[in-house]
This record gives structure tokens, C-alpha cells and sequence, in this order.
């Protein structure tokens, strides 16, 4: 399959939802249409909120095609309105899309990932060099997307003790935008140090990471990982 052509990634990344994103449209010429109308749009709603949730996927491997500001912007718009502690809202959503800044970070966090496991080895059976070039191509497609959100809290925010709890509230609503726009994300930690992200970008002390994650349109959607059972998960009235 040829993923080159500036076609088929648009056709996989709108196809998602394109079905029903148009409903209700015609010019209605008696009220009685409008109920039925408004009840059709939410029910349509309820199945695509479903089914974002059910197939959102951690995506490691990215076209190069750009995310227009526009649906970064979405995306955005929809984490901001996360649960967040007496509406406190302590959020900050540093968005990057410039190629050199993407390597920067790459090139650093290589580094860094590859210093720290130089150090610790005892035997030294291979060099540095060598270590950062393995390093480099198990990350490549980490740093593959057109576009990165870096998810922070205020540490100046009113309710600043919180900012733990509200900074992932605002990253699953972001990951799931971007799900519902065709878009892959992953939920990233230490695999891009935090301090790293912090020098490369400038970042002042005041700000929290809570992720990094990277936003395109997948090489492949990833089939889902084995999940455990419902019943698992719920305990009624009491748990053991």
C-alpha cells in the first residue's frame, strides 16, 4: 500500500466519522420535523462517543502528513473543557510543528536515554555511539509526527495541590479529540524525559508536565491489546 499518495491518508483520516457528520441539514418547513430531527442527532452522537472511546489506540508510528492548525485547535479546545478542580482550569497546551524543534527534542532525548544506560552498564560491551544509534532507530517513530502537545499545569494555579488529578483529565479529553478527528496520539512519560522536554522548549519552572504526545495520522491503527474482563473491574455495594 502505498501511503505517499496526499489521497488515501485523508480518506483514512476522515473517514472515521465522515458517515453521519452531516445530519439534519435540509431546511425544515414545519416544526413538527425539528424533535425528530434533534433526536436523530443525538443518537448519532451517542454511537460516534462509543465508538472514539472504543477505538482510540496508543500510535507509535506516524505519517508525515501536516495536522492543520484547525483540528490541533479543536483538540485543544476539547481538553480545556475537562472536570478540573473548582474550575481552577490550570491547564497550558504547548502545541510544536517546526521540523528542527521536533529534532532538537529528539536528538536530546537520544542523548539523554543513551547517557543514562551508558553509565549504568558495568561491562561496556558496546560504545556510546553505538548505543545512541540504537536508541535513535527504536524512537524513530516516537518523533515521526507532524506535530507534538505538550500538556502542563500552572504550578501559580489557585488550586495548584490538584493540578495532578486535572493536568490527565485535560490529556484523556485531548486524546480522545484527536481520535475522533482521525488522529493517532500516545500517552507519553519518561520515554522523552521531562527535563529534556523542559530545556529544549524553554519551559519556565512553573509549569508541570503531565505529557508529551505526538499527533498524526497513523502508518496503521494498532488492533487492541488484550483486555481484561468487565466483571473484573466492578465491585457492588462492597469490594474484598
Amino acid at each position: 500500500m502505498d501511503h505517499n499518495t496526499s489521497l488515501e491518508p485523508n480518506l483514512q483520516r476522515r473517514g472515521f466519522l465522515q458517515s453521519g457528520a452531516v445530519l439534519g441539514s435540509a431546511l425544515l418547513l414545519g416544526s413538527l420535523a425539528t424533535t425528530a430531527s434533534a433526536d436523530d442527532k443525538m443518537a448519532k452522537a451517542e454511537t460516534d462517543f462509543w465508538e472514539v472511546i472504543k477505538t482510540r489506540r496508543s500510535v507509535r508510528k506516524f505519517l508525515p502528513n501536516p495536522v492543520p492548525d484547525a483540528d490541533l485547535t479543536k483538540m485543544i479546545d476539547m481538553a480545556r473543557l475537562a472536570a478540573t478542580s473548582g474550575n481552577q482550569q490550570p491547564w497550558k497546551f504547548l502545541v510544536i510543528r517546526d521540523a528542527e524543534k521536533i529534532n532538537q527534542l529528539k536528538e536530546a532525548t537520544v542523548k539523554t536515554n543513551a547517557a543514562a544506560h551508558f553509565d549504568s552498564r558495568p561491562d561496556k560491551a558496546v560504545t556510546r555511539e553505538e548505543m545512541e544509534n540504537g536508541i535513535r532507530k527504536r524512537m524513530a517513530g516516537y518523533f515521526s509526527a507532524p506535530a507534538y502537545i505538550i500538556v502542563l499545569t500552572d504550578n501559580r494555579a489557585q488550586y495548584a495541590d490538584y493540578n495532578h488529578w486535572d493536568g490527565p483529565l485535560a490529556a484523556g479529553n485531548l486524546m480522545l479529540a484527536a481520535r475522533a478527528l482521525g488522529y493517532g496520539t500516545v500517552f507519553i512519560t519518561d520515554v522523552i524525559p521531562d527535563r529534556v522536554t523542559k530545556d529544549v522548549f524553554h519551559i519556565p519552572d512553573h509549569y508541570t508536565r503531565v505529557c508529551i504526545t505526538p499527533v498524526g495520522v497513523p502508518v496503521a491503527w494498532p488492533d487492541s491489546p488484550p483486555k481484561k474482563k468487565l466483571e473484573e473491574f466492578i465491585a457492588w455495594e462492597t469490594i474484598d
